[in-house]
């Protein structure tokens, strides 16, 4: 029984109304379990994207259905959907992980292949949960960009690590340049900090030692801010 319901959609290659109803509502469901599961493992996320994934497998089911086992009708397909262009920012690695994902899902909803979709549908939402319930691949300690300002007559070279020593702080000096006609410098650092670490100690010992200059410490640093 397990085996038919498996290998039925090599069975038939007709398109039926029945065939394209059921395909369309289990790709609709599958989208549904994997963006429900997007919004319970990723602590942020955008409302778009979520309504993104559940509509993006019956696309790609239709687009599969349409296409059947005609060879022109697809190359036909292919030239129509080769002059849409895609402009977005490039995203979370995960996020390109989930649309992968609904593809995937949609593709097999399209060639009719139900038991299997539903199969690693179901199995790669359990593995995102346990990933997500044991923290794999988590760091204790995050990366950020710190920007100090410092009079002229302060040496920078080793300016901060005193500081950075007591608050058990791994750093990286990323850029040096000088600011107001030459009178100041603005150090550029890459920390890495300990969730443990007080940073408003931190900060205050770092605003002591510079004279209560500017200080900005990014959160989450991008490769264009070194």
């Amino acid at each position: 029984m397990i085996e038919s319901i498996f290998a039925q959609a090599v069975s038939s290659s007709e398109l039926t109304l029945v065939h394209a109803l059921l395909t369309i509502l289990i790709s609709i469901a599958l989208g549904a379990i994997i963006s429900f599961t997007y919004m319970k493992t990723q602590p942020m996320y955008n409302q778009s994207f979520t309504l993104t994934m559940i509509v993006l497998p019956v696309i790609i089911a239709v687009i599969i259905l349409l296409i059947g086992n005609n060879i022109a009708r697809a190359f036909s397909l292919a030239g129509a959907f080769s002059i849409i262009r895609f402009r977005s920012a490039p995203g979370d690695p995960k996020d390109i992980a989930f649309v992968l994902f609904t593809m995937a899902a949609g593709l097999a909803c399209g060639v009719g292949s139900f038991g299997y979709a539903v199969l690693f549908t179901i199995a790669l939402c359990l593995l995102m949960f346990f990933l997500k319930a044991i923290k794999f691949g988590a760091k204790k300690s995050a990366q950020k960009l710190l920007k100090v300002t410092i009079p002229e007559n302060l040496g920078y070279e080793e300016a901060f690590d005193e500081i950075f020593k007591t608050f058990k702080i791994d750093y990286e000096l990323r850029k040096v340049r000088t600011t107001e006609l030459g009178s100041l410098y603005e150090l550029v650092y890459l920390v890495a900090i300990d969730h443990l670490t007080n940073q408003k100690e931190f900060l205050d010992a770092v605003r002591c030692r510079n004279g209560n200059l500017d200080i900005t410490l990014t959160m989450s640093p991008t490769v264009s801010e070194y």
